[in-house]
């Protein structure tokens, strides 16, 4: 008691001492603050995608190939709405004359997107594809997509995806019959482990009276890696696996191999894409190859200073002694 009594009494001024790190007055040098700002940054998670997105940069690059001849006609309304005309000349299903419109809504979220987003398009017979797409909230976006034969609908797609900070959640319904009980659920779920590495899951329930056992359940595993200028992608499940691999060699050459093995069908098919950009001369070409010997390839060249655009595209299969060519032509 008589030592804290002294210590208190004396000529020790306690408010001279500096602030120690831990007391609430101490502050810390501007570098040091600065270098930890940044070093949160570096760390932070972001969202990483929908598990749907994981192939679709190898899928972007693979040759779209058409037959025939096809003339598509562009014309925009307003900053809104927009139809389109497609004449197509070919043996294939998509023959002949469909009418096609897009309207964009004024809700933005971010500069480049606004919603809601209606594309439709119908054909002489009546056929017709419609699609909805509509940012409800900052991170939940909804999409339906329906199809119409005969006056019946035959397809109907519904999916949610709900976009977290470092996390995204899908659930997608497909033909839901209330009156059949049939259809197919699908839920995803996609988690980013680091700004590298994304891990995820899938399960697919399909039930029905034309299901073995009236239902069935797919559980698999998915996961991606970005290296920078590369991805690598990979879905497994208890029916096969699904592999990709996207790199950007270039700004004007990225190539992509696709890997789809159905252990079922005993069926493994390897494609192997690549596309090539040359903005200085208004061209890009898309060229495929598989292991099935199918070669396809696709050149678009806009023809300035004119609203048009050329498109070429061939097929051919070396097993099946097949080749198909297309000419397009878009204006607009």
């Amino acid at each position: 008691m008589g030592n804290v009594m002294a210590s208190s009494s004396g000529g020790l001024d306690l408010s001279d001492m500096p602030p120690t790190p831990s007391s609430p007055g101490a502050t810390l040098p501007p570098h040091l603050v600065k270098a930890m700002e940044a070093e949160a940054v570096e760390t932070e998670l972001e969202n990483p995608g929908t598990v749907e997105e994981l192939h679709s940069r190898c899928r972007d690059i693979q040759a779209n190939a058409f037959d025939g001849a096809k003339i598509m006609l562009n014309k925009g309304l307003s900053n809104h709405f927009q139809v389109t005309h497609t004449m197509t000349m070919s043996t294939g299903a998509s023959n002949g004359y469909r009418f096609g419109a897009t309207y964009v809504g004024t809700k933005q979220y971010c500069p480049s997107e606004a919603f809601p987003v209606l594309i439709g398009e119908i054909d002489p017979m009546g056929n017709l594809s419609a699609n909805l797409i509509h940012q409800l909230t900052a991170r939940l976006r909804c999409r339906l997509a329906s199809q119409f034969q005969d006056s019946k609908l035959v397809a109907t797609q519904l999916t949610s995806d709900y976009r977290g900070k470092d996390y995204t959640f899908s659930l997608t319904m497909g033909n839901p019959g209330i009156l059949t009980g049939s259809g197919v659920i699908v839920g995803q779920y996609l988690q980013a482990i680091t700004k590298r590495l994304a891990l995820g899951t899938e399960l697919a329930y399909q039930y029905g009276p034309n299901v073995p056992g009236r239902e069935v359940a797919v559980l698999s595993a998915v996961g991606r890696y970005d290296f920078g200028d590369s991805v690598g992608s990979c879905t497994v499940g208890p029916g096969g696996m699904h592999l990709s691999f996207y790199k950007k060699a270039s700004d004007q050459l990225q190539v992509g191999v696709e890997v789809e093995t159905n252990l079922r069908m005993q069926e493994s098919t390897t494609t192997l894409a690549y596309q090539v950009d040359l903005p200085k001369a208004d061209l890009v070409f898309r060229g495929s190859f598989d292991s099935n010997w199918l070669i396809a390839g696709v050149l678009e060249k806009r023809l300035q200073p004119l609203p048009f655009s050329l498109a070429i595209s061939g097929r051919m299969n070396y097993e099946k002694n097949t080749f198909r060519l297309g000419c397009g032509l878009m204006i607009g």
